[in-house]
């Protein structure tokens, strides 16, 4: 028996001429900073690495003579000081982007809600791809000096750490977070003290603390329902992200989405556009509502109000990722918001309805309702979501309905590791940093010198090497391995044996990325791995969510193969996948593998971060690597898109990835020249690097949603916001009157088509209107030409607009059209008629149309 530990922290003194160290410890800018990180990790490698790369901690614990020490190292203070000139610079000047005064502070600001964020490892709010997604934007927003605020939860347990036990079970650890040792600090209220919002819930009101963390030039402002002030009942909603049942789900959407806008309101923030990353925060929209109902306005028109200025994007077209609450459990939530609407239960539950879910809310279809700007996160998911949620706009073609793409970018100052931004600097001179949205200028990367470029990937290749061997002996040597065993299992892991072809795979073990679809013919597999003259190696991370069976499935199926004797050595699961074992995969090894269900990876960033690296992508077709791939940056799997099977569709491409790897990755890989390496293979690298860069960066992503989202958001919501919302309430007049006479609107076509005509003639066009209460300045009516009318074509290569002639008898109206083709030749056309208003933000946001 033990006597009882206690814990005593002897801090130390931070000597004057380091003072300001604690403020670059305090800014979430270091996860983005090497310089910053550097620091740090001089002062004590060992002490950094234990407290989990976070500098707050750090500070706390290091050694008083270590600091009394650096004061008199003169490297020490050259760095300390560029870092500060760095950090200073940066915070004080504006990149010259060619959009930095397009939304202007103190005018404009953005309002960016998510679920989680994924900034560092040492801010434990983030499970994977959504969260990192929301941290590289707040980033990017940072760099380029966009007025933008971000809001989330703060979560006593974040996400868990992973351990993978000796059967190749997933073991679940919540290690609760200390919040004095996160780089935040409660909000001050305004009175004094620290800021509290209530929302409220059956029965109750529920307080809600406000913490805030600094990220550059971005405030991040986090919500905290664990205070005295609450029940353990309420405390509790916020400990787990993506923790516990449907009721604990939305209350957790309640406080993101209605105790967020309460912050903002608290803090005297008046954001002009307001950003909904995934469903998550949808009840934001109807917290405005409330606001604006308050105000005096009627439903119809705060609605229109409140989405004018309101952006969603989607993330996914798997169903598990949108969140679906039943009307009870809805209605016991918000009935008394709903009340405060003004608006029945029938009508409340409308704005959450959707096919696939009835009975249900479902928080992606309130979304959608509740915004006028909407986006995918590439081309193809765009294409897929909006087909998805195409009945929000039942009689529009999906290719034209509002649903758009903006294609997600990584931050490369985060994820391009220092040695390729110290390569760079070396062989084109610090100008490369201000061209990172110039796809011309990454042309250069061809012209630096194949050896050094070779040496920068061998390099991090050693590094890499030497982390994940020392992971995964922590590993083997915690479930009990033996020696003899251990050595076999991590024989290809020296740091030495950079000549073994290294492939990863990390990523969330859900069933549609199809982690085992590599092990579908093992036998072959065996013996592409076991040539002992081309060694290869490949590297599996990843978390399963604890409910997820199948998900955990995986992760042992993949286990038991890594430990049959012909595997052993040769495919290695990593546990515990996070933002730090992640940056050493995707800049260490040498190809990237990414082979989901098509078409259900989104965007999928984990191969960009890689590609900046000079990581080469096999993968399938889907989300950005359908944008990226262009034959000699990569490999691609293209997929069985006409085979509903499932089992086939994966043994046919299945087959085509062993097939890439026996015929192209390693002989590629091996065809060494006397120098030591593959040309072919640097030539390939190379490509990835320059195509992937400037196309599918953070600052790219951030222009984008600039130019095609947030402008026009904040352009419309002033303009239904003139003249105490007059805009807003005559547009929701004018929607209801549509809605009321569209059933009665009828139309003909009353010429005679005629099939052939000679050049220089004209082809007369006349459609007969049955407008059913509308006028004719409600409609448009529109001839479109294809020369080609093949299905899935994305624009008609004509679109003419048909005018009103005077009314005729029987209150039919005339629309006519003299159409004076200026193609050649055989060609196509078709009739269609829709509502139209010059205050809509899309021109089919209505959602009806007629074909004539």
């Amino acid at each position: 028996m033990t006597g009882t530990w206690y814990h005593l922290e002897v801090r130390p003194r931070i000597p004057e001429r380091l003072a300001r160290l604690e403020e670059l410890a305090c800014d979430l800018y270091y996860s983005w900073s090497s310089q910053t990180r550097h620091l740090f990790v001089y002062l004590d490698l060992e002490l950094w690495d234990r407290c989990g790369h976070n500098p707050k901690l750090f500070l706390r614990r290091v050694a008083q003579q270590r600091l009394d020490e650096v004061v008199h190292d003169h490297t020490f203070m050259e760095g300390y000081n560029r870092a500060l000139s760095e950090y200073d610079t940066y915070m004080q000047e504006t990149p010259q982007c060619g959009m930095s005064d397009c939304l202007v502070p103190g005018r404009d600001l953005v309002a960016y809600f998510c679920l989680e964020f994924g900034f560092h490892e040492s801010v434990p709010i983030y499970s994977g791809g959504l969260g990192i997604l929301a941290g590289d934007h707040c980033k990017a927003a940072s760099d380029f000096a966009v007025p933008l605020v971000a809001v989330g939860l703060l979560y006593r347990h974040g996400y868990f750490n992973q351990e993978i036990d000796r059967d190749g079970s997933q073991i679940v650890h919540f290690k609760p977070t200390d919040f004095s040792e996160l780089l935040i600090e409660p909000v001050p209220a305004p009175g004094g003290g620290e800021l509290r919002v209530t929302v409220e819930l059956p029965g109750r009101q529920v307080q809600l603390k406000v913490w805030k963390a600094k990220a550059g030039k971005v405030d991040l402002f986090l919500l905290d329902s664990d205070i005295p002030e609450n029940s353990e009942q309420d405390r509790a909603i916020t400990y787990e992200l993506y923790g516990g049942d449907a009721r604990t789900r939305i209350f957790q959407e309640i406080v993101l989405g209605i105790g967020g806008t309460r912050a903002l309101r608290a803090m005297g923030h008046v954001p002009t556009v307001w950003h909904i990353n995934e469903g998550h925060a949808a009840f934001s929209i109807l917290e405005r509502c409330r606001e604006h109902v308050d105000h005096g306005l009627g439903f119809d028109a705060a609605w229109e109000l409140a989405a004018s200025g309101t952006v969603f994007t989607t993330h996914t077209p798997v169903p598990a990722g949108h969140d679906v609450f039943s009307h009870e459990l809805v209605s016991e939530c918000l009935g008394a918001l709903a009340g405060q609407l003004g608006i029945g239960f029938e009508r409340f539950f409308a704005l959450g309805s959707s096919p696939g879910s009835q009975g249900g809310f479902n928080m992606t279809a309130l979304a959608l309702r509740g915004s006028r700007f909407h986006n995918g996160v590439s081309r193809i998911h765009g294409r897929v979501a909006s087909e998805m949620e195409g009945y929000i706009w039942p009689e529009v073609p999906h290719d034209e309905n509002p649903i758009g793409y903006v294609t997600n970018g990584v931050h490369l100052p985060t994820f391009l590791s220092s040695q390729w931004r110290n390569f760079f600097d070396m062989h084109l001179g610090g100008k490369w940093r201000n061209q990172l949205l110039n796809p011309d200028y990454w042309e250069c990367i061809d012209t630096l010198p194949d050896y050094a470029y070779w040496g920068t990937r061998q390099a991090l290749k050693t590094e890499m090497l030497k982390y994940v061997r020392k992971h995964a002996l922590r590993q083997f040597r915690r479930n009990g391995n033996n020696p003899v065993e251990i050595e076999r299992l991590t024989r290809y892991l020296s740091p030495e044996r950079t000549d073994v072809l290294i492939l990863g795979f990390a990523r969330r073990f859900a069933t549609y990325k199809r982690a085992t679809l590599l092990f579908r013919d093992p036998e072959r597999l065996a013996r592409l791995l076991g040539d002992p003259e081309r060694p290869v190696l490949i590297l599996f991370a990843g978390k399963a969510h604890p409910s997820d069976i199948p998900g955990q499935e995986l992760i042992r199926a993949i286990h038991e193969l890594s430990m049959r004797r012909e595997f052993q050595g040769r495919i290695l699961l990593l546990e515990d996948y996070n933002l730090a074992l992640g940056r050493w995969l995707v800049t260490g090894v040498d190809v990237w593998l990414n082979t989901p269900q098509y078409p259900l990876e989104a965007s999928g960033t984990s191969g960009e971060k890689a590609g900046i690296n000079g990581v080469i992508n096999l993968s399938v077709l889907d989300g950005w690597w359908g944008e990226a791939y262009d034959g000699d940056n990569g490999w691609a799997i293209t997929p069985d898109v006409h085979n509903a099977e499932h089992a086939a569709r994966d043994d046919l491409e299945s087959q085509a990835l062993l097939d890439l790897l026996e015929e192209e990755v390693i002989p590629l890989y091996f065809q060494r020249q006397g120098n030591g390496y593959s040309d072919a293979w640097v030539r390939k690298s190379k490509a990835s690097m320059k195509t992937i860069i400037p196309q599918f960066n953070a600052g790219r992503m951030m222009r984008d949603y600039i130019r095609d989202l947030y402008l026009p958001a904040a352009h419309q919501c002033a303009t239904l916001s003139r003249e105490h919302a007059r805009g807003a309430q005559e547009l929701a007049d004018w929607k209801n009157k549509v809605l009321g006479h569209w059933a009665q609107v009828q139309a003909r076509r009353i010429d005679e088509p005629l099939g052939e005509i000679y050049t220089g003639e004209h082809l007369p066009i006349r459609v007969a209107v049955t407008l059913g209460g509308l006028s004719p300045r409600d409609l448009v009516v529109e001839c479109l030409v294809n020369r080609d009318p093949e299905e899935g074509k994305a624009a008609p290569d004509q679109v003419h607009r048909l005018q009103p002639l005077d009314p005729q008898e029987g209150g039919e109206v005339i629309f006519a059209l003299d159409l004076a083709p200026s193609l050649a030749g055989l060609q196509h056309y078709q009739l269609r008629l829709y509502p139209f208003h010059p205050m809509l933000s899309h021109p089919h946001e209505t959602g009806f149309m007629r074909w004539v």
